[in-house]
Parts: structure tokens; C-alpha cells; sequence
């Protein structure tokens, strides 16, 4: 059997199918895949080749490869013939997880235009911010998001997918693919994360940027084969990859590792739809002979606990991979002892990386993960990672500070914001993720993913967006936003409260309020009401106070 680094040398020295070489990114010399493709569009043109194998299921809808390059060719020039769509103009997608979203998305890019994935768990006052900051030509959503608005205008087109965009999937079923012209640092994406601002922002991803994301994936699944045991003698040849995603297209985890990774690679995708349901995801996954999971840890655990576990043939079942907050060692522990396949040598994998980082920085799984249970792994080829005191400096190994990433996976900015583009990619086109860790022979471990965030289930959730809406209330005086433990959600959030004189702590009223302007995920589910914050010298809430972390050393004279 080769060694790790023995595989390495061989597929990303010269001449691997994965050789790296230096080249200027933006500028900055950095290091890159050599062979790739020029654009995403490359990927629908190059799916033609597996024709009729099934590219995506939701539920009994069944899309061929073949299909859905048609169709990807007829939408586009509807959007070209229609509306207007041309390279950089935008085209937003506000819809649960469904076919037409994933079609619009490849007919956006293919143009050179810009797919914008808006949460769909936004209220009408969110959706109606992100339609405003991006300001596309076009809104493609669903009937029940739509319905949000209640009437109001989003000021934009709207091809609404229930009744509209079948016009569009047959507008030319002979058209051919566009040609216009786009260069790898084109942009492609805006996805919405949230920040300091308590305002989402949209973190712009080039062609290159997803390109790299594909072909780091691919680098990792074929090293993987090239380390794995050969099979017994006599034993049946694998089956063909299928994989089940729960994640919404919408995330990095939906999209990147889902929809595009698949069709570049021919593989096959059974999507949850609707609500999550743990029974039906494992009448799924014995039925369709699912082979990967691509899940958040929130809905493994709940398919663990749940009372028919145990009921369904989960066999096919041989590697699940997952991201967002670590996952805890017991966790790892039941997924291993849970899945008959993974624990006859199956794989669990888990990463670390931020739409900010186009998906992937770091990556570990098998043997490696059981012995290091609380790591989130190496850099991925062509990532580079430093850990940087408070002033810039980078930290030798074993001491914890700030996570910075430099790598052709670095988004290019944050749409329209140029102030915190410029505070969060620094010379040298590093990046500062805001995470705290520490680098120990060679793998990394977090201390926290951006102090304050609160990670629930799948979804990152920034205190401040909350907090800015409960002072609104006429009976907040101050708040502060906190995670707490849960065994379901990994963290839910808290709300803890200074009332105006006079007033009581109304719950029911205050998630009513919160749940007015923001979606249910960020609506507190635990409160308390304290009369006062304990804060420092310069008046910051300290939070690690008020989860119990730490005792408050600041003494007011």
C-alpha cells in the first residue's frame, strides 16, 4: 500500500492528474491546479457525456444529464431573449431545494451572468434587502416564498416557478449552449452571509474560485481510492456513487458540494424534499441505493435517534461528510456504530472552510479523524492557513489566534462592500475568517468559529442582527445574543435582557416581535432578563460571562 505522501508526490508532482504549479491569481502569485477547465460553463457542456444516467431525483422527478443540458440552453436564452440577461447582470433564486433552481443557476452562469442563491428562510423584510443589495435583472422563485411579500413588490421581474418557468425550460429545446466569452476571475456566485454589520452580505465567487472547489474535491476522492485497500478476492465490483443531499441550495453544502460537484463529475444526486424527515431520508436512501451523504451533523443525529432507525436497509450507505461546527467525538462514535457500512470501513469525512472560502480550506476523515476526533484536519492542496496574533503577526505552532487562508479558493469580495472587502481580504489576498484555532503538527483545531457566532443546525446565525431587532422593542432596554448547548441543533440561541423600568419579560411577545423581521432560525427559544450586562473597561458585553465560560474580572470603581 502507498503511502499518504507517496500519493501525493504522484498526483500533484509533475505530470499528476492534479499537478499544482504557481501562477497569478489576482495579482498575488499563488498556487494552482494546472489542468482545469475555463469556466462552469465548461462543466454543462462536458455533462452531454453521460447522457441518459440520471443526474438529479427529487422525489418522482427524474432529470437526465441529458435533459437538463437542454434545458440549461433553453433557459438561457430565455433569460438572454426575455429578460435581458447578459455577463454581470444578476439573476436571484428564492426557492426550496427543486430542479428549476438548480437549471437556473447553470443558465445563469453559462451566460457570464451572476447566480445570487437568496436564503430561503427569509422573512418578506430579509428577501426584500437582498433583492435590493443585488439588484438583479430577474427573480426566480417559488409560490411560497413569494407569498411572504404579502403583496409587496420586489421591484424586480419575477418568473415565479410554479406557473412561469416551464416557458422557460422549453423556450428552445434546440438551442445551443452560449458562447460569450468568460474569463476564470469572471464572477459567477453571490451567496449571503452575515456579519458584523448585522446586515447579510454577499460573498462573490468567481468561475475560478468554484472550479478550484470542484477539482479539490475530486483530488481528494481519487486519493482516497488510491489509498484504500483493494477488495477481497471474489467480492462485487462497488457501486456507482449516488449521493443524498439534505443541504439547501442556498448554502455551499447544497450547491457547491451538491449540484455543481455532481454534474461535473456524472454523479448521481437524490435530493431531500419538503421538511427534512429522518423516516423518509432512510426510505430513500433504500430505495435509491444511496451510496454518500453529504449531511449536516443536526440531521444525522436526528435519523440516529430516531425510533425507526434501525428498521431500514442503510448497507449501501459507505461515507458521510459533513461541515459547520465540529463534530463532537460521541457523535462520530454512533454514526461509526450506526451505519453498518461505516463501520465495516465505511468513511466519515468533515471539513472547515466558509462561503468567504468558497466551501473548503481544510479536510479530515478515516483513521485519521478517529485518532484526531477533535481536529478539522490538513490544508487542502493549494490552500495555505496562518494563525496571526491580535496586530497581524503569525503564531508559531500550538499557540491559538486568528485563522487566516490564502488560496485560489478566496472568494474575490463582497458585493458593493469595498470597506469590509478591504477588512477581510488583506495583502497578499489573505483572507481573515474571524475563527480562533490553533495549528498542531499540521492540523488545525477551533477554538470558536467567529467569537459570537451561534451555529444552529446547518444555519450560522450572528448575534448583533438579533439583538439590533430586540432594542427596537419598547420594553428592551439592552440585549445580548448567546448560543447554549443542544443536543438536536448543536446550539440554539439565547436572548439575555435588561428591561426598562416597569417592565416584565414577555416571551411570547418578544418572539412574535423577533419573528416579524427575522427568520424562525434566528428567533430566540431561551430568554432571561438580568439587570445589568457585564461588560469591560470600554463597555463590550462580555459574552463569554454570560455563557458561563468565564467569570467576569472587571470591577466598575
Amino acid at each position: 500500500m502507498p503511502t499518504p505522501e507517496e500519493v501525493d508526490a504522484q498526483l500533484l508532482g509533475p505530470g499528476g492528474m492534479f499537478e499544482i504549479v504557481e501562477e497569478d491569481v489576482l495579482g498575488e502569485r499563488m498556487q494552482v491546479f494546472k489542468q482545469r477547465v475555463p469556466s462552469l460553463r465548461a462543466f454543462v457542456e462536458r455533462s452531454v457525456g453521460f447522457g441518459d444516467a440520471e443526474y438529479m431525483i427529487f422525489g418522482d422527478r427524474r432529470i437526465t444529464f441529458a435533459q437538463h443540458e437542454r434545458a440549461v440552453a433553453s433557459v438561457a436564452k430565455a433569460l438572454r431573449e426575455r429578460f435581458d440577461v447578459g455577463k454581470g447582470d444578476r439573476v436571484a433564486i428564492l426557492a426550496a431545494n427543486c430542479p428549476e433552481w438548480i437549471v437556473a443557476f447553470w443558465a445563469t452562469v453559462s451566460l457570464g451572468a451572476i447566480a445570487v442563491g437568496l436564503n430561503g428562510w427569509w422573512t418578506a423584510d430579509e428577501i426584500l434587502y437582498g433583492v435590493g443589495d443585488c439588484r438583479p435583472k430577474l427573480l426566480v422563485a417559488d409560490r411560497k416564498r413569494l407569498a411572504r411579500l404579502e403583496g409587496a413588490s420586489p421591484g424586480v421581474p419575477v418568473v415565479e416557478i410554479e406557473s412561469d418557468f416551464a416557458a422557460l425550460w422549453n423556450h428552445d429545446t434546440t438551442a445551443p449552449l452560449p458562447d460569450e466569452p468568460i474569463a476564470e476571475d469572471d464572477p459567477a456566485i453571490i451567496l449571503y452571509t452575515s456579519g458584523t454589520t448585522g446586515r447579510p452580505k454577499g460573498a462573490m465567487q468567481s468561475h475560478r474560485n468554484v472550479i478550484a472547489f470542484v477539482q479539490t474535491t475530486l483530488y481528494t476522492g481519487v486519493k482516497g481510492i488510491m489509498l484504500a485497500p483493494p477488495p477481497p478476492a471474489g467480492a462485487p465490483p462497488v457501486p456507482p456513487t449516488c449521493i443524498f443531499l439534505t443541504n439547501p441550495l442556498f448554502h455551499v453544502s447544497g450547491l457547491h458540494a451538491g449540484a455543481i460537484t455532481c454534474l461535473a463529475t456524472g454523479t448521481r444526486s437524490v435530493w431531500n424534499v419538503g421538511r427534512y424527515d429522518p423516516a423518509v431520508a432512510m426510505q430513500l436512501i433504500e430505495r435509491e441505493r444511496i451510496t454518500n451523504w453529504s449531511g449536516m451533523n443536526t440531521v444525522v443525529q436526528r435519523m440516529l435517534n430516531h425510533p425507526d432507525f434501525g428498521k431500514y436497509d442503510l448497507s449501501s450507505l459507505r461515507a458521510i461528510g459533513g461541515g459547520g461546527a465540529p463534530t463532537a467525538p460521541e457523535l462520530q462514535r454512533r454514526m461509526r456504530e450506526g451505519f453498518p457500512s461505516i463501520k465495516r470501513g465505511g468513511h466519515l469525512g468533515h471539513g472547515y472552510g466558509s462561503t468567504e472560502t468558497t466551501a473548503l480550506a481544510t479536510l479530515i476523515g478515516g483513521e485519521e479523524w478517529q485518532q484526531y476526533p477533535d481536529s478539522v484536519g490538513r490544508p487542502l492542496p493549494t490552500n495555505e492557513l496562518q494563525i496571526r496574533d491580535p496586530e497581524g503577526c503569525p503564531l508559531p505552532e500550538g499557540r491559538e489566534g486568528e485563522i487566516f487562508v490564502r488560496s485560489p479558493l478566496v472568494m474575490l469580495g463582497y458585493w458593493n462592500r469595498p470597506q469590509e472587502t478591504a477588512e477581510t481580504i488583506l495583502p497578499g489576498r489573505w483572507l481573515r475568517t474571524g475563527d480562533v484555532g490553533r495549528i498542531v503538527d499540521g492540523r488545525l483545531y477551533l477554538a470558536s468559529r467567529k467569537r459570537d457566532m451561534i451555529l444552529r443546525g446547518s444555519e450560522n446565525v450572528y448575534p448583533v442582527e438579533i439583538e439590533n431587532r430586540l432594542v427596537e422593542h419598547p420594553d428592551v432596554l439592552e440585549a445580548a445574543v448567546i448560543g447554549v448547548p443542544s443536543e438536536d441543533l448543536g446550539q440554539e440561541v439565547k436572548a439575555v435582557l435588561v428591561l426598562r423600568p416597569g417592565a416584565t419579560l414577555d416571551e411570547r411577545a418578544l418572539t412574535a416581535f423577533v419573528g416579524e423581521k427575522l427568520a424562525y432560525y434566528k428567533v430566540p427559544s431561551h430568554w432571561e432578563a438580568r439587570s445589568e450586562l457585564p461588560r469591560n473597561a470600554t463597555g463590550k458585553v462580555l459574552k463569554h460571562v454570560l455563557t458561563g465560560d468565564a467569570e467576569s474580572t472587571f470591577v466598575e470603581e
